[in-house]
């Protein structure tokens, strides 16, 4: 890995301000705003309810981090930068490589800040162990949405990626049960959400903070190690064809 392409990312995407807030300030502000909106401190399960919208809102935070980092490569196929950069030392490998390590680093602030948030001001309290499986499990399991944002930023222009992001973001955060509660779907929507991998991110983790939604462990991981896979050899592929092409 080329660390200093990689420093050099990273420090393009945080000098966004509009970046910064999609991935940091609106997880956050989401978070508060369902926890105190759909639940009371009087509920008896308050506690589980504002865990649950936690882990949500820590996984919305890592999608969509994920899905916009596509957005920089995009702008780079547009501009030339894309191929200018083919002619330095620099591998696709390192190439391809830096862009995922940037997304799943970006995420990374609404993985650590939500539950943060939710510690110190809504007073979630879990175990060290189930601290350690929510944020790990959610960091982790958005490997398949930053690759995801890699593929739509191989396959958009600039003027596309937007709208097709936006829809994406839609149509995954709320079929996938990051918005609504899945255990409130009709059946057919729980079936289409067990399609996508936002479904199996909060699934790795939610058995630390609640009974309901139970997912197994091994199952979880089959289903995102299989989009990583899947999701990894078409950015790989995508990058060659748009490199023969030029």
């Amino acid at each position: 890995m080329n660390s200093a392409y990689l420093s050099t990312e990273i420090r393009r995407l945080l000098r966004s301000p509009r970046f910064l807030m999609l991935v940091v300030a609106f997880p956050v502000l989401m978070f508060l705003l369902q926890a105190n909106l759909f639940t009371s401190a009087n509920d008896p399960g308050h506690a589980r309810a504002v865990a649950v919208v936690m882990v949500n809102m820590m996984a919305f935070g890592a999608f969509g981090a994920g899905l916009t980092n596509g957005t920089k490569l995009t702008v780079e196929r547009a501009s030339g930068w894309q191929r200018q950069l083919r002619l330095t030392p620099l591998s696709g490998v390192q190439y391809l490589g830096g862009k995922a390590l940037a997304g799943m680093f970006v995420a990374l602030p609404a993985v650590i800040l939500v539950p943060l948030i939710g510690f110190l001001a809504e007073g979630v309290r879990l175990d060290p162990l189930a601290w350690l499986r929510v944020v790990l499990g959610i960091w982790l399991g958005a490997i398949p949405v930053v690759l995801l944002g890699l593929v739509l930023g191989l396959l958009c222009t600039p003027e596309s990626m937007q709208p097709v992001t936006m829809i994406v973001v839609l149509a995954m955060g709320f079929l996938g049960g990051l918005w609504l509660p899945l255990e409130g779907m009709p059946a057919w929507m729980h079936e289409v959400a067990q399609a996508l991998p936002t479904y199996w991110m909060i699934g790795l983790v939610r058995p630390a903070v609640t009974n309901e939604m139970l997912v197994s462990f091994p199952a979880a991981l089959v289903a995102l190690a299989g989009w990583t896979v899947g999701l990894g050899g078409l950015v790989v592929r995508l990058y060659r064809r748009n490199s023969a092409r030029v």
